[in-house]
Formats: C-alpha cells, sequence, structure tokens
C-alpha cells in the first residue's frame, strides 16, 4: 500500500471518523479529538490531514443537504474507505508488535507511555 502510512495526527484523524460513523464531518471530527485527545487543533490543520488522506484513497468525502441552521451552507462528510481501514489495521498491528517487543514490559510503565 504505497502512499498509505500514517502520520500521528492522520491516524488520530482516520480513527476519530470512523468513531463518529455518519456523523463524520469538519466541526464534530475537530470536537470529538478536542474531547478524547485534549488536543485543539485549526480548521486549517485538520482541512489538510483530511485533503491527503483522500488523495492518498484513505477516506471518501461528501457534500450533505443545505440546510437553514449554516445559512444554507453544506456540510462535508467523511467515510474511512477499505484501503484506510487496511492502514489503520497495519499501523495498529507495527505498534502492538513494537510493544511487544520490550523485554519486561510491565503493565504499569506500559501505561505511562500509551
Amino acid at each position: 500500500m504505497k502512499g498509505s502510512h500514517l502520520g500521528e495526527f492522520q491516524e488520530l484523524v482516520l480513527l476519530t471518523i470512523m468513531v463518529l460513523k455518519e456523523n463524520a464531518y469538519g466541526v464534530s471530527i475537530k470536537r470529538e479529538i478536542k474531547d478524547r485527545a485534549d488536543r485543539s487543533i485549526s480548521r486549517g490543520a485538520l482541512h489538510t490531514a483530511l485533503s491527503r488522506l483522500e488523495e492518498k484513497g484513505l477516506i471518501e468525502s461528501w457534500q450533505g443537504e443545505a440546510n437553514k441552521e449554516r445559512g444554507g451552507m453544506r456540510k462535508r462528510y467523511y467515510k474511512v474507505t477499505d484501503t484506510g481501514a487496511a492502514a489503520l489495521r497495519a499501523a495498529k498491528e507495527l505498534r502492538d508488535s513494537l510493544w511487544n517487543e520490550i523485554p519486561g514490559l510491565s503493565l504499569q510503565y506500559q501505561h505511562h507511555y500509551a
């Protein structure tokens, strides 16, 4: 899967999209990352990551319906593709493999770095 290697932030965005399911759009992704990771991100940083993930074929996006609450603006929704899910699995397997290779790693020590 050339071009599907994930940076930490891209991995976080992909996982967040999967958690949000059909409610994955810019503001909800940003809010979920803030709530779960206590990480404030700019709208620009998120949109750059989303654009790159889409260019790699790891996510797909589409425009939702216009609504009055948003002044007629339409939300752009995101979903993780099969390729994106495979990239996430590969990243998790790599991390798990590395964690498992650390000799004598106690659970307490592991939680400190997890």
